[in-house]
């Protein structure tokens, strides 16, 4: 599943992917180097499986995670804490902070929940009225690309791969059919499967 998603010669199979995942069309412009270099002796290597960059300048981090881990989530915050700061140059101002994407596919029992794809936002809700604290009018002209506060924050995404059950109802279900089972059906029309089958062939 790494090697296939890492294919730099044609981006279409991870595109595919990441557009059914966050229900938007989805242009990736590059992959980066994806191990953060160490800033003191103490600090821990930023290893991720795969990170990339949209046509949009949003940062997009995936983990394809076998082997359980209780501190997982821990894993989740500073995974995107550390990219952000790796991506930023001396005397940055802090409107020019990136978007992170962090998408976790897990074959093990993370957390207790009933569903197996999870998104994680940060909203600010008002403890005596429960609104949901938005944009300005000005912070809305000057960043035209923000429609509310969430968008700045990182994003999260958790595929909890054994949790489904493989009944494909959806194009997302056909693409976490394909990571649990390593196979596609050939009814199966999501974006970018066609070229991962092909592939899949070849390896």
């Amino acid at each position: 599943m790494k090697k296939l998603l890492r294919n730099k010669a044609n981006f279409e199979i991870l595109e595919g992917f990441i557009s059914e995942l966050l229900m938007q069309d989805v242009k990736i412009q590059n992959i980066l180097e994806s191990e953060s270099n160490k800033q003191t002796l103490n600090d821990k290597h930023n290893r991720v499986d795969l990170l990339t960059e949209t046509g949009n300048g949003e940062l997009v981090l995936i983990e394809l995670q076998v082997e359980g881990q209780y501190d997982y989530f821990h894993r989740m915050v500073y995974g995107t804490s550390k990219l952000i700061t790796d991506n930023m140059d001396t005397g940055f101002n802090y409107d020019k902070v990136r978007k992170v994407i962090s998408i976790n596919i897990v074959y093990f029992d993370l957390g207790h929940g009933e569903d197996y794809v999870y998104k994680g936002i940060t909203d600010f809700r008002g403890i005596h009225k429960n609104d949901l604290l938005n944009l300005t009018t000005t912070q809305k002209k000057k960043f035209i690309n923000l429609a509310q506060v969430s968008d700045i924050f990182p994003e999260y995404y958790l595929l909890k791969v054994n949790g489904f059950n493989d009944i494909a109802t959806s194009s997302l279900d056909e693409w976490i059919y394909f990571l649990k089972n390593s196979e596609i059906k050939s009814e199966f029309k999501a974006k970018g499967l066609n070229k991962a089958a092909v592939e899949l062939d070849v390896m």
